[in-house]
């Protein structure tokens, strides 16, 4: 589905991925786990397409990521990638429903038609009562599965997770996790999760480790 092509990337003079090189496979769980300072966020925004390698490629389905320029590649970004970040990012003025609908919005999607796919996940994701909510009124948790329902919106062929654990308490990182697993046994979702939470790795199909700017 991915593959990952001795992937390089400076700041400066400080060498932070330094040729990195693995496969992701479709409805795969992949945890990618290291010290801090290790690489893996930057790794992350670069399979996210926010950041771009100095070196290196990225084939999604054979086609060349970066050979996409501007609006083809923020359209590749917008259809294909969803992203839940640790600290959530949802819009401060907007309501939690709003705010999963961005991504269909930003596509195009007709506002009446977005509604209604958010509405679906959330139901399925349990806090649909939490729809005209603003994030400050949200428990940690329901941020969380904002963010979530907000990656699902497009469908999307992969969701990175950049620590989705790493502000919540036990039970809800629990819950969170198990909502990934669930997610992809009923829909084939492929997750890249970037995470320190080491029983959330062990569960993953597959744990890979960051060592200085390196796939161990």
């Amino acid at each position: 589905m991915i593959e990952i092509k001795n992937i390089r990337k400076s700041y400066g003079p400080l060498e932070v991925l330094k040729g990195v090189n693995f496969n992701i496979n479709q409805g795969e769980i992949m945890a990618i786990v290291g010290a801090s300072g290790a690489g893996k966020s930057t790794l992350l925004q670069i399979l996210g397409t926010l950041d771009q390698p100095d070196q290196g490629e990225i084939l999604f389905n054979g086609q060349s990521i970066f050979a996409l320029k501007n609006q083809a590649l923020n359209a590749f970004r917008n259809k294909e990638i969803g992203f839940v970040f640790q600290f959530h990012n949802l819009l401060p003025e907007f309501t939690a429903i709003e705010n999963i609908m961005l991504p269909a919005l930003i596509k195009g999607e007709p506002s009446q038609k977005a509604k209604e796919k958010a509405l679906e996940i959330l139901k399925r994701l349990d806090v649909v009562d939490r729809a005209q909510h603003k994030p400050n009124a949200l428990s940690g948790g329901e941020q969380q599965r904002m963010a979530v329902a907000r990656a699902l919106m497009n469908n999307p062929a992969i969701i990175l997770a950049d620590e989705p654990s790493g502000n919540l308490d036990s039970r809800h990182a629990e819950e969170l996790h198990q909502l990934f697993f669930d997610l992809r046994n009923e829909f084939n979702q492929t997750f890249v999760i970037v995470t320190h939470n080491e029983k959330l790795a062990d569960q993953a199909d597959r744990k890979l480790t960051m060592t200085d700017g390196r796939i161990q």
